[in-house]
């Protein structure tokens, strides 16, 4: 599996990585084109068209100075919403987001019996591969170049049957990612059911990360705290490395107390550019 490199992301990916690691010396417009392989004008039009912001804008949103401000500001995780964020903006839907853990028996299969329907998908941040049993979604795994779609779901779910079917899981794309036509028929938002398998203790932490609103950052201490292990900050850091549902469970909004990002499962210059990308929307 190879994504494609001309999407826009392939192409401004680059020139987030050369902004998110020398944002203090502000690189020109001229030397971030030339990392896109664009000239200054379709570069500046095609990063403005992603980002909502020019790029000199959405370095500032990289800075770790911006994301202590963030974690400061962010309210406290026991009293916000369990919502995946996206609200007013008025271009795109509000997602709600419910966690369904499987049975202990069926963990114990890891889907034995159970359908995996699977397809890939564009998104603002690359190709993904989108992974829904019985129409709750299992699988939300950003690709990167030679990724193979099959092993990252057998991975997951080992003992399910897999399914290639894109138009059965259209329509939970739309809502994940919706598409110009789609943000501009202002829709009733429709609940997004999430199938998980996990631990107990992957389930909570999971289940925290629902309640970080978008544009906002919480710490690996504030969800250790959030669900009542406030010593168990390492332990969290490795469930979250372990999400499966990019995105939705936003996993991406979790940094270092000092104001690093961090890493990232599907790598850290994705993370930045949905940490960029949100900040924009929000501040806008």
């Amino acid at each position: 599996m190879t994504t494609d490199s001309t999407y826009p992301y392939q192409q401004i990916a680059r020139a987030i990585e050369h902004l998110s690691t020398h944002y203090q010396k502000q690189p020109s417009l001229s030397e971030l084109a030339e990392k896109a392989n664009l000239s200054e004008f379709h570069f500046q039009r095609l990063f403005t068209e992603w980002a909502g912001v020019s790029p000199k804008k959405f370095g500032q949103y990289l800075t770790i100075e911006h994301a202590k401000a963030r974690l400061r500001n962010g309210a406290p995780l026991a009293d916000a919403a369990y919502t995946a964020g996206l609200s007013g903006t008025g271009r795109l839907h509000d997602l709600f987001v419910t966690i369904e853990g499987v049975t202990p028996g069926q963990f114990k299969q890891a889907g034995s019996g159970l359908t995996l329907d699977y397809a890939v998908f564009d998104s603002p941040f690359g190709q993904y591969v989108l992974g829904a049993i019985s129409g709750k979604i299992a699988v939300l795994h950003f690709l990167n170049a030679g990724d193979v779609p099959e092993t990252i779901l057998a991975a997951a779910w080992p003992e399910a049957f897999l399914s290639s079917n894109l138009t059965k899981l259209q329509s939970l794309a739309n809502q994940i990612f919706p598409t110009a036509d789609a943000r501009s028929m202002k829709q009733t938002p429709q609940r997004l059911p999430i199938l998980l398998r996990g631990s107990a203790f992957q389930l909570k932490v999971w289940e925290a990360l629902l309640k970080i609103p978008e544009g906002r950052l919480a710490s690996y201490d504030q969800i250790a705290e959030a669900i009542g292990q406030p010593t168990a900050s390492r332990a969290v850091g490795t469930a979250i490395g372990s999400n499966p549902v990019g995105y939705l469970i936003p996993c991406h909004r979790v940094i270092k107390k000092t104001g690093l990002f961090g890493g990232y499962r599907w790598g850290s210059e994705r993370k930045q550019a949905m940490l960029g990308w949100e900040a924009a929307r929000v501040e806008k």
